[in-house]
């Protein structure tokens, strides 16, 4: 089902998040956020460990103290978190959300170029996707290490559509998190919010473009 909050715009290129958007990856973060935390004594919940979704190091690293005080040493438990996912996915591996590799065929059949735009590194991303054959489907690849400032702020959103050579006003965003919304907004871009973990609340909302239970739905934007 898709819900279109604004007047429908010409899309010249998308842009995606991918944990949670192209992976089904954001379970196993909020896992093993939770498995490291509970390892250095910190008790994280569900309900915390998706608030740390899609947020720079400074950004999380504000978040995880307002969640435990400035003694939870955030970098050690990150590396942690990095750690035991990895371990995971080396022996599990990772799964690709439903549709993407329908929309990624619309995408090539209607001319419209791609990029990812993703927080996490890109030995990670190269490492994850590669497997299921979609590294290559993208034009560009963008990661919170290639920007000034992280999600929420709009700097990946923005370097993303100018790596794309399109205004950010002719740019889906797809995203599943709330700091990963308010990027592309900030940056002008059409915001589609994919739920994965949770239900979004009023104050992402009032920011979308639209909202797709699915990335098949996403192909009615196009």
């Amino acid at each position: 089902m898709l819900t279109q909050y604004k007047e429908k715009a010409p899309v010249r290129g998308v842009l995606f998040d991918v944990d949670g958007v192209i992976l089904d990856t954001e379970c196993l973060y909020s896992r093993f956020w939770m498995e490291a935390c509970h390892y250095f004594g910190f008790p994280m919940t569900k309900e915390q460990s998706l608030q740390m979704r899609s947020l720079n190091k400074t950004a999380g690293q504000e978040k995880f103290h307002a969640l435990f005080g400035p003694a939870a040493d955030y970098a050690t438990i990150r590396q942690k978190r990095i750690e035991l996912m990895d371990a995971f996915v080396e022996k599990e591996g990772v799964a690709a959300k439903p549709g993407i590799y329908a929309l990624l065929d619309a995408l090539d059949e209607k001319g419209i170029p791609c990029a990812i735009t993703s927080s996490s590194p890109y030995q990670r991303l190269e490492r994850y996707l590669t497997p299921l054959k979609l590294f290559h489907r993208f034009q560009k690849v963008i990661t919170g290490y290639d920007v000034p400032k992280g999600k929420p702020e709009p700097d990946i959103y923005l370097r993303g559509a100018a790596d794309l050579e399109i205004a950010p006003n002719g740019c889906l965003a797809l995203e599943d998190s709330p700091a990963g919304i308010l990027s592309a907004y900030r940056a002008g871009c059409l915001p589609v919010l994919i739920p994965d973990q949770d239900c979004p609340g009023e104050d992402t909302l009032s920011l979308l473009y639209a909202k797709a239970d699915t990335l098949t739905d996403v192909i009615a934007l196009l």
